[in-house]
């Protein structure tokens, strides 16, 4: 497995709009359509990743989690399909329904919401608070596949309560790492 880390976009980024169709509404999104009122999650991700694949439950289980809390969710997978065609809008819905997913998983067929956000992997994970601006970006935690170390979503889940405290950014944020985004 090639491992590509996430580009560490600079805190207090505005978050890039995008307006993507949803894999199990059929309904196009935008960042308005998904935000939550106290800060928005924004998970790139895919289907066939193993990193993915070795966190999900956990990317689930954050979202849901903090959902009543007021942070929104939001995956999105930007993979060339017609190379990587286990990725596709119905491998996709089919991926969202096995893993319960309880928002939206977008297809960014022209891989535009990747680029506005400088993603670089799956799974690159974005936190943005309530007006819309980065306050946390990087991994999940510290566990990879084959590591052994349990996958607990320890960083992501310090940042997200952090924010909800209203205290700054963490200031040390590990970058994501995973497969890197497959470009067309």
């Amino acid at each position: 497995m090639a491992l590509t880390e996430s580009t560490m976009v600079v805190i207090g980024t505005p978050a890039p709009d995008f307006k993507l169709v949803d894999t199990m509404s059929g309904a196009k999104l935008t960042y308005d359509d998904v935000k939550g009122e106290k800060g928005t999650l924004v998970y790139f991700i895919c289907n066939h990743c193993p990193y993915v694949l070795h966190t999900i439950e956990e990317l689930v289980d954050v979202a849901n989690d903090y959902e009543p809390r007021g942070v929104g969710a939001v995956a999105i997978s930007s993979n060339d399909v017609e190379k990587y065609p286990v990725d596709s809008p119905d491998n996709m819905e089919a991926f969202a329904l096995n893993n319960f997913f309880t928002f939206p998983y977008l297809y960014d067929e022209e891989q535009s919401a990747a680029k506005a956000y400088d993603a670089a992997c799956t799974p690159d994970l974005y936190l943005f608070d309530g007006q819309g601006k980065l306050y946390y970006r990087g991994r999940l935690d510290e566990s990879r596949p084959r590591s052994g170390k349990p996958v607990t979503g320890e960083d992501l889940r310090h940042a997200i309560d952090a924010m909800l405290k209203g205290e700054p950014s963490p200031e040390k944020q590990y970058p994501s790492a995973g497969c890197g985004i497959k470009w067309r």
